[in-house]
């Protein structure tokens, strides 16, 4: 089950490792995407190195060339990886000493592999930061163009998944706005604990040689670099951090596609998705599924999976570097991708969205105006928790009777509360009800317009 190959570690070794554990130990499968962050870190390691005298200059000069040429393959589709690579990094470095010859061996001084790869790890996950917060911000800009597309369309504000009091479906979408604008924030935080340049601390306790860290960090621009050796190369903080901000990035965009796919519902009818966001039925020729948003919906529980992956390798792990830490990457990569696809799929359907106005302004009459009633009796003196009692009866009465509350007559009124007159009748419907929330944060359009003009839209 053994068989020859070369490592980067053999010399310690009489024999070369079993088959099954080097299939088992290998991170190539997944890791090779961070090529790209490699070769950077490597380059601005070799400047550094000739830079400082720490190897020839020559050599320096060759490993760079070397590196130039690895790119190229990658960039071109014709670098060949090979079965004794155990990683991306291994795999690089076993090429670049196949261009460059001996020189290549230069290129791992002042260097260990674990604080290589938390590097690359950083540079990747600020890339991907960056991206993430522009698709959060198309996402976020579509939102706010259906708001105004819809300014004035009414539907109903449900608590407890019951009809509550009427909103604007702008005032709803907003709240979704707002909602993925403290993930923005929240990544943006996170990556500010990214910025940390790590390389040069070695295996575990730093090197001995005259490395100019400060160098390396500008070329690979962090504006910061690690205090602590120790805590540099076993730290993964900032991927469990990374997650847990996109985790709570999916429960919004859940609700999201609840509420859409709730509100597509034929028993709602509140709104149609666009046929290139929905699928049919094998079986029903009838339907028309809003498939797309339910997967949104349904990839939270991978990514909720995720964060907890990291969270329990992390747990009890003792310092400095462990090979437990190979698992940090997986779950990474993979919410990092969900995070990225559904945003992009998202901010494409979102103006595809069709609103039924008619239907949801019915849906916002009734008793939704009830809290209007005990309002205008608050307002002309009573206590507001005999007022609610007040319009608590009146309700019961209309459920007796078989009436909506629009269609009581002032006299009928008045048999609750003598207080009630004319104007507590032409509070009575939904438009009116949502221009009195003209409180801030309310959903008033007046509010509504003014948050449309600061936003920019």
């Amino acid at each position: 089950m053994a068989r020859k190959t070369k490592k980067l570690w053999e010399g310690r070794f009489t024999a070369p490792p079993s088959r099954l554990a080097e299939e088992y130990t290998s991170s190539l499968r997944f890791d090779r995407r961070l090529w790209s962050y490699d070769l950077r870190g490597s380059e601005a390691h070799c400047a550094m190195l000739g830079r400082q005298g720490i190897i020839p200059k020559k050599e320096s000069e060759k490993i760079l060339s070397g590196l130039k040429k690895v790119r190229k393959e990658f960039l071109s589709d014709r670098f060949r990886f090979k079965s004794s690579d155990e990683d991306i990094h291994s795999a690089i470095e076993r090429r670049l000493t196949e261009i460059a010859g001996v020189a290549g061996g230069h290129l791992h001084t002042a260097r260990s592999r674990n604080d290589q790869v938390v590097l690359d790890v950083r540079l990747y996950l600020k890339d991907v930061i960056g991206d993430l917060r522009v698709a959060l911000d198309e996402v976020r800009e579509a939102l706010t163009r259906l708001a105004r597309k819809h300014i004035d369309v009414v539907m109903p504000g449900y608590t407890h998944l019951q009809r509550a009091q009427p909103v604007l479906l702008a005032h709803h979408l907003l709240a979704y706005y707002d909602m993925l604008g403290r993930d923005d924030e929240r990544f943006a935080d996170c990556r500010s604990r990214v910025d940390i340049m790590p390389l040069g601390s070695g295996a575990l306790a730093g090197v001995p040689h005259p490395i100019d860290r400060a160098f390396v960090a500008q070329q690979l621009g962090f504006h910061r670099v690690s205090e602590n050796s120790i805590d540099a190369v076993s730290d993964r903080d900032f991927i469990a951090e990374f997650l847990a901000a996109t985790a709570i990035l999916f429960v919004h965009l859940s609700r999201l596609a609840a509420d859409l796919t709730l509100w597509a519902t034929t028993e709602f009818g509140f709104v149609e998705f666009p046929d290139e966001f929905s699928t049919g039925s094998s079986i029903m020729p009838q339907k028309k599924n809003p498939d797309v948003a339910e997967l949104m919906r349904g990839k939270t529980g991978r990514v909720f999976g995720s964060l907890q992956a990291v969270l329990t390798v992390m747990k009890g792990l003792p310092l400095a570097y462990q090979s437990d830490l190979q698992e940090d990457k997986e779950p990474m990569f993979d919410a990092a991708d969900a995070a990225l696809t559904t945003l992009r799929t998202l901010a494409a359907m979102l103006p595809g969205l069709r609103f039924a106005a008619a239907r949801m302004r019915a849906a916002a009459q009734g008793f939704l105006l009830a809290t209007e009633l005990a309002d205008f009796l608050a307002e002309k003196g009573l206590p507001f928790r005999e007022a609610h009692g007040v319009v608590g009866r009146v309700v019961r009465h209309c459920l007796k009777t078989g009436k909506a509350l629009e269609e009581l007559k002032l006299a009928e009124l008045r048999r609750f509360s003598k207080r009630f007159d004319r104007e507590a009748l032409a509070r009575l419907s939904p438009e009116a009800a949502i221009a009195r929330r003209r409180a801030p944060g309310g959903t008033s359009q007046e509010n509504v317009e003014k948050r449309l003009a600061k936003i920019g839209v």
